[in-house]
């Protein structure tokens, strides 16, 4: 089992930035790629960012603005929000995989609860 635990969420107005963080437990060794997905108020839940050993990979709603990196020794992964806009409002979730590379949220076994953003125009 793997337990990840999301924070940084707020509500912020658009252009700002915010940092998203999600701190892993439990069998960590089997982690090999880290994702934040999205989920907005009435939508399906959508891919934002994905972060392996070797490669990063964002939608393209997000390309530019969004950077995702992580840190093995503290076993915690980042999203890097900037120049925020209404329509990045939504619960962000973290996820891992075991999967060399994935985008597809099937590849991903353990989630985090979720954490509020919140873009005021």
């Amino acid at each position: 089992q793997v337990q990840l635990v999301e924070s940084g969420g707020g509500l912020v107005q658009a252009g700002d930035s915010l940092r998203l963080s999600c701190v892993a437990s439990g069998r960590t060794f089997s982690i090999n790629t880290l994702g934040w997905f999205r989920q907005a108020p009435g939508k399906e839940r959508e891919f934002v960012a994905t972060i392996t050993r070797s490669r990063t990979d964002y939608a393209e709603s997000v390309k530019g603005r969004f950077t995702v990196s992580r840190d093995n020794a503290k076993r915690t992964v980042y999203l890097q929000m900037n120049t925020l806009k209404p329509e990045d409002t939504a619960v962000y979730y973290c996820a891992s995989s075991s999967t060399d590379y994935a985008i597809a949220e099937s590849l991903y076994q353990y989630w985090g609860q979720g954490t509020q953003v919140t873009v005021s125009s």
